[in-house]
């Protein structure tokens, strides 16, 4: 009964996610004839709205824990763990103040209407060839150097193990270190429990947090720092994870 009652609340929760993307797909469309700056910003806010009324509708409360400040006033690279298909709206729901924009797989821009959507809210990130990579890596600096941040899964894609993180790539790192900016660390120990990526029908009411952890300064860093400052935030990352009990860690 319970994985029944699952399936069906996860039916509703995705029709409402297709409907509230109907709604807002005409602004979308006006706020992108404003430019990749102005008109990305006014899209951030129109799906933050998306964001707040899924979330209103589907039962889910989130809260932010502030162990350090957020970086408000300048560009940083934000760094999370994924492990959930709501990642993106706590995202959206994580950074209120913050002009962001978050880097994500470029096969997702594919999907009607959603893709139209994604390409004009992310940074894309296509890996299949050097010039591609060169391409995202391109606007990043371009988005950083207009005092937007960039938000980045160090980790790539799903945690599918039982440990706190997988391994991280060296990007997020690599662009900090070559622009001499913040990384600032945010974890999210329980979107899996609302929504985990072993099934699409495991979509449930509660809560959800994110937890801001302090910068990593890089000013004075280079490339020959980068292993260690990728160790020092995995660690900072990890602890914070057991420290909040999330569920999918053995």
């Amino acid at each position: 009964m319970k994985k029944l009652l699952l399936v069906i609340f996860s039916i509703y929760g995705f029709l409402v996610f297709l409907l509230l993307m109907l709604v807002i797909f005409p602004f979308v469309i006006i706020a992108s004839f404003f430019g990749s700056i102005q008109g990305g910003n006014m899209i951030y806010h129109i799906c933050r709205f998306w964001a707040d009324a899924a979330f209103f509708c589907w039962g889910i409360f989130h809260a932010n824990i502030y162990e350090a400040e957020p970086a408000k006033n300048h560009a940083v690279v934000f760094v999370f763990n994924h492990t959930s298909y709501i990642d993106i709206p706590v995202l959206l729901k994580t950074f209120r103040k913050q002009k962001i924009r978050i880097l994500a797989k470029s096969s997702m821009a594919k999907i009607p209407i959603f893709g139209f959507i994604y390409r004009k809210a992310a940074i894309l990130v296509d890996r299949s060839s050097p010039e591609a990579r060169s391409k995202s890596l391109a606007s990043m600096k371009t988005y950083l150097t207009n005092n937007i941040s960039i938000v980045i899964a160090p980790e790539g894609t799903f945690n599918l193990t039982d440990k706190p993180l997988k391994e991280f790539y060296d990007g997020a790192f690599k662009t900090a270190i070559e622009m001499q900016l913040s990384i600032q660390p945010v974890v999210f120990p329980d979107a899996y429990d609302r929504l985990h990526p072993g099934s699409i029908f495991s979509l449930n009411p509660g809560k959800t947090t994110a937890v801001f952890l302090p910068e990593f300064n890089t000013i004075g860093y280079t490339l020959e720092n980068l292993e260690a400052l990728k160790q020092n935030i995995y660690n900072t990352m990890e602890d914070a994870l057991l420290r909040y009990k999330a569920s999918w860690i053995k």
